[in-house]
């Protein structure tokens, strides 16, 4: 078939290798206008868009594909468009181009978690259980006909990057399982449960701050979810500290940890056993963090460096701009 494939970040690259790979044809890749870095001092590509000019596959971004994108998809004639993470709504004109329509690879067990962040949000609510759905794009917000599932525990002390990169595969697979179904007639189409739908959207700096007041493992989660973006913080004094790694702490807390308050530095803390921090139920240990202007680095190494101690507290009040 004649393939245009649209989509924007990491997660999108395998299913659109997959189809270059694969008997089909991609006629074309759209993807984001290119966007400044957060400092803003230079433009940054796509990862779908360094792909397609690392293998000469014709490319479009379109500042709005429903307003800009028309005349160029219907000059294609393409026979499917396939979706990953692209970022943009279709309209029913663009949606009516190709001759099997739109379908979409979505990072969720749908109609769970619909939106921009089902990864990051699984992982913060503490799901046992993801996986990836292919399902027939419509105008509504990921409310299409679900064509097939495939899914998957989420490991105990997985990051939404670690996540992500399992479901990439494991939805590139099923694409080509599904395009050859829909290609020899025999998908099938399921409507979506809409009283189980939850919306998501995008994880924001000031969603990804640490109440110390919570659980070991509503804090753990928290941090695993917003790696590797935006990344959870906390304040240790008045510097701002990245906290990109933790685990519930496997310790018996002795009666000097149990008085201490939440966000403390344990006294059981050290450069040989490790960084643990008071929680409201408990503690956690926390395995990679960054200091103001630092690198990223084990938890330990920067406890022997002298940069954090015993007894020092993290403090969850913090503004974020």
């Amino acid at each position: 078939m004649r393939i245009i494939f649209l989509g924007t970040p990491d997660f999108a690259i395998n299913s659109l290798d997959a189809l270059v790979k694969s008997k089909h044809e991609v006629v074309a890749v759209i993807t984001q206008p290119d966007k400044p870095t957060e400092r803003g001092n230079k433009i940054e590509f796509s990862a779908i868009k360094k792909y397609a000019l690392a293998n000469g596959i014709p490319l479009f971004q379109f500042p709005k594909i429903s307003r800009d994108g028309v005349i160029d998809i219907k000059a294609l004639e393409p026979d499917l468009m396939v979706t990953a993470a692209y970022g943009q709504i279709l309209s029913q004109e663009v949606l009516s181009i190709p001759k099997h329509g739109i379908i979409n690879v979505h990072a969720s067990i749908l109609p769970k978690y619909r939106g921009a962040s089902p990864i990051q949000t699984a992982i913060i609510h503490g799901d046992l259980e993801t996986g990836v759905t292919i399902m027939k794009t419509e105008i509504g917000l990921d409310t299409g006909d679900i064509i097939d599932v495939v899914k998957t525990p989420i490991f105990e002390n997985e990051t939404a990057g670690d996540l992500s990169l399992r479901l990439a595969y494991l939805g590139a697979e099923l694409l080509l399982e599904v395009i050859e179904s829909i290609e020899n007639g025999t998908a099938t189409y399921t409507k979506q449960e809409q009283f189980d739908a939850t919306i998501t959207t995008k994880i924001s700096k000031s969603d990804a701050v640490i109440n110390w007041e919570k659980s070991s493992r509503e804090i753990k989660n928290l941090i695993l979810g917003t790696n590797p973006n935006p990344i959870a913080r906390t304040l240790l004094g008045e510097e701002l500290v990245k906290i990109y790694r933790a685990k519930i702490a496997e310790i018996e807390l002795d009666e000097e940890s149990l008085k201490a308050k939440v966000g403390t530095i344990l006294p059981i803390s050290s450069a040989k056993k490790g960084v643990f921090v008071r929680t409201s139920d408990g503690a956690i240990e926390i395995l990679e963090m960054q200091m103001p202007g630092g690198k990223v680095l084990p938890a330990k190494q920067i406890l022997n460096g002298r940069k954090i101690n015993a007894g020092d507290k993290f403090r969850t009040v913090i503004q974020i701009h």
